[in-house]
């Protein structure tokens, strides 16, 4: 699989030390916020007063709450793309791509489990928001080659859809009654089906 090929996403504009500085207070002042109170109850209004900048800048930055969710996420969606792309077998080159497959799954899975709200956020502000993410962009691309190379017979592209589609943080927050383990073995065990070839 050529790793080259997988688009990156996260890597932040050039941008005026003053606008750096009002970005990292904000986004310093959101993570605060939504930690002790949870996403759904903190208003832009609060993040504003919090960080000490003016709604305008705020709004102007970030347009709403899922913006703001979609930059909080991005550094820890970086580091998991870069274990991808660069990191230890299983989950980065090198191993098998049925081994790789699983190996994202579940570590997407923690991901998704250690950062559910935010996602949930940031997928779901307006219709089809999920699938215009650069992130979701990626994982998606990610899936296709493990999948095209695994098994050449299948549709890779469509299929890469079905196994993310279990991943989607409405779905995750839907199926909170279920322990976390057990959604992720849920998971893998449709991707073993899918690369068994008996699914």
């Amino acid at each position: 699989m050529d790793e080259g090929t997988l688009p990156r996403f996260g890597e932040p504009p050039r941008e005026r030390a003053d606008a750096a500085r009002n970005r990292l207070k904000i986004l310093d002042a959101t993570a605060r916020l939504f930690a002790e109170h949870g996403v759904a109850s903190v208003s832009m209004d609060q993040i504003a007063t919090e960080a000490k900048v003016g709604k305008g800048t705020l709004f102007r930055r970030f347009g709403d709450k899922a913006g703001l969710a979609a930059a909080l996420l991005d550094a820890r969606e970086r580091d998991l793309q870069e274990a991808i792309l660069s990191g230890p077998e299983p989950l980065g080159p090198g191993a098998p791509p049925g081994d790789r497959l699983l190996a994202f799954v579940s570590a997407y899975a923690e991901f998704l489990d250690d950062n559910l709200d935010l996602v949930h956020l940031s997928e779901t502000a307006s219709p089809g928001a999920r699938y215009r993410i650069g992130a979701y962009g990626f994982w998606h691309q990610h899936v296709r080659l493990l999948l095209a190379e695994a098994r050449p017979e299948l549709d890779a592209e469509h299929m890469a859809h079905a196994l993310l589609a279990p991943l989607a943080a409405d779905l995750w927050q839907a199926t909170r009654s279920l322990t976390a383990e057990r959604a992720r073995q849920g998971v893998e065990q449709l991707v073993r089906l899918v690369l068994s070839g008996k699914a």
